[in-house]
């Protein structure tokens, strides 16, 4: 009886260790892996075992900043069981990495939380971070903007419940031009919308200021456009030159 009391509370209950299969993925990607649990000095009923992809996201309050723990997606890995006192046990999972996904690009991190939801007790938890790489898709896209003269300037994760497409942030590229529109744009922002047959990017093109009417649109926030362009994954196919052609004409309309 005394156990089950101090194990409701965390002292002597089950501890988790969960080892993935490996460190780095792409959007998409099977995740596989197990959840290593080790029983505590009583039985307990666990109710499930759940694993969450975690990152973090900048949102504006007040005229300041703050980082905030944003959750791309949940997935249970067991049903309920009865954990024995001392008893180790294996729980093998896979999942599929979601596709909106945050790239660990600067300072974006993702992990992988581990939590072991226990009846009448404390939760033990696990957190595990990974590298997460474009995929094939974005990364012809990624070269093709690079092609085009623009270089990666920052990328972050920002609230944005119009633009997270039931996430409440965006990934945000934010791009400056060092030729072609050197002279038209002060910016490219671009946002990855991956699916299983196709990348869809929604670009913000944001125009440098020429004369007075442009120095009062831009003053005004008149100067930024909100362009959306889908490729299908056999468009990409074709390489990042085909794709740099593609976009630089989409963006001259607007420059």
């Amino acid at each position: 009886m005394f156990n089950r009391f101090l194990a409701s509370i965390g002292i002597g209950s089950a501890k988790i260790d969960t080892l993935l299969e490996k460190a780095r993925y792409a959007p998409g990607d099977e995740v596989k892996g197990v959840v290593n649990i080790q029983g505590g000095n009583t039985d307990q009923r666990i109710d499930t075992i759940q694993l969450s992809v975690m990152t973090e996201y900048i949102r504006e309050s007040n005229d300041s900043k703050m980082k905030q723990s944003g959750q791309v997606g949940r997935f249970h890995v067991s049903a309920p069981f009865t954990l024995r006192a001392g008893e180790q046990r294996e729980v093998p999972f896979l999942f599929r990495l979601p596709h909106q996904t945050p790239l660990t690009i600067a300072r974006t991190p993702v992990w992988v939380k581990t939590e072991l939801e226990v009846k009448g007790g404390v939760d033990p938890t696990d957190n595990d971070r990974i590298e997460v790489v474009p995929s094939e898709a974005m990364t012809v896209v990624l070269q093709a903007i690079q092609e085009l003269g623009f270089r990666l300037r920052e990328a972050d994760c920002e609230y944005s419940s119009r633009l997270g497409r039931g996430l409440p942030f965006v990934q945000e590229f934010e791009f400056v031009p060092t030729t072609h529109f050197r002279s038209q744009l002060d910016e490219l922002e671009v946002m990855f919308y991956p699916s299983d047959h196709e990348l869809e990017l929604v670009l913000q093109i944001d125009r440098r200021a020429r004369g007075l009417a442009s120095f009062f649109a831009e003053a005004l926030e008149l100067d930024e456009s909100f362009v959306r362009v889908r490729f299908s994954h056999q468009q990409l196919s074709a390489g990042s030159s085909t794709v740099a052609r593609q976009l630089q004409e989409l963006i001259a309309r607007y420059a």
